[in-house]
């Protein structure tokens, strides 16, 4: 094989009865991990190149760690070892390209690249993961098969215990698998694994990060982050509001929102905004929204589709109460605002 890896994990996940992967933790992942790990790691599982989730044993991870220790990774050497000791059902994956994921360990280990914030939304190829992953039960167990759930319920009630069901989903809540450091999330299963949170995010109750998705950080987030949405340092996100993601409506458009910017409470965002862009509460923005334009004077400049706004800066979008126009305000010129408009960089 090559002597490098894109990635590499090293974990630990729930089976169903079956021996299918419901779900895979990796403590450690590596992105672009040096040389001498990816052909110690390959030496020991005879691992020949391709992309590959490795079940192995107690003994295989024990000298996965000695490996690992000898080539100079002390950090993952000693999350092997202890790995080593578990009951639970260990897994090695090994990406050597970035191609759509196939198994469940292959996509959660590219979900923990971005809550971990080895990569960014966007950066990395998530096709096909919907289909990759199954639906389960997300309990105060881990996860379910949904097949094997009533016996599960069952059983616990039986011992006098209860078995949780918090959610039904393709996606477990983050914070059941990576809390990035200096972040502050009010109700953690409002943000999904895979979501990317930059340093001094807050997410409120009502705020939602869905995956392949975040914050640059700091920034305060009471609306909902869409997949594929990502929010520039200094934004605000007010209650209620939204993004539109790119599956949810925004198609091959990726929707952003730059630095410094303020989405209203109960407002949208259908457009890529620049930065420094205030959109007023409960005003939702579309590509295909009809703005009137106004100057620094007051007066109106033309009109436009948002779409030709799109990613542009230091705009004010509001509403106007007398006849419920859509407006944008710049302190451009409308001289300087046209030609704005009609840029083609």
């Amino acid at each position: 094989m090559s002597n490098s890896l894109f990635a590499l994990g090293i974990g630990l996940g729930a089976q169903n009865s079956k021996g299918d992967w419901l779900d895979s933790l990796f403590p450690l992942p590596r992105l672009n991990p040096d040389a001498a790990v990816c052909e110690a790691v390959a030496g020991v599982l005879s691992f020949t190149g391709g992309n590959r989730a490795i079940a192995v044993n107690a003994e295989q991870m024990s000298q996965v760690a000695e490996a690992l220790k000898g080539a100079g990774d002390s950090e993952l050497a000693d999350v092997a070892a202890q790995l080593a000791s578990s009951q639970q059902a260990l897994v090695v994956t090994l990406l050597s390209s970035d191609d759509a994921p196939s198994s469940v360990p292959e996509g959660y280990l590219k979900l923990h690249l971005l809550s971990h914030r080895l990569v960014r939304p966007h950066q990395i190829n998530l096709s096909g993961l919907f289909g990759a992953l199954p639906n389960v039960a997300w309990t105060n167990q881990g996860a379910v098969d949904l097949a094997e759930l009533p016996q599960r319920q069952l059983q616990a009630r039986m011992k006098g215990e209860l078995l949780e069901v918090m959610s039904v989903d393709k996606f477990p809540k983050m914070t059941n698998y990576v809390v990035p450091t200096g972040v502050r999330i009010a109700h953690t299963a409002r943000v999904r694994l895979g979501a990317y949170l930059g340093e001094g995010t807050t997410v409120m109750h009502e705020g939602f990060v869905n995956f392949n998705a975040g914050t640059e950080g700091p920034g305060m987030i009471e609306g909902r982050i869409s997949a594929g949405v990502m929010i520039g340092a200094g934004s605000d996100l007010g209650g209620g509001c939204s993004t539109m993601g790119t599956l949810s409506g925004g198609n091959d458009v990726v929707i952003s929102v730059g630095k410094e910017c303020l989405v209203g409470a109960n407002a949208g965002v259908g457009i890529p905004l620049g930065d420094r862009c205030t959109i007023e509460a409960g005003l939702y923005i579309t590509a295909g929204s009809v703005v009137t334009m106004i100057d620094d004077q007051g007066e109106v400049a033309g009109n436009a589709k948002a779409r030709d706004l799109a990613g542009k800066s230091d705009l004010l979008f509001r509403r106007n109460s007398k006849n419920g126009a859509i407006e944008v305000l710049t302190n451009k010129s409308a001289i300087a605002l046209n030609e704005m408009l009609h840029a083609h960089n």
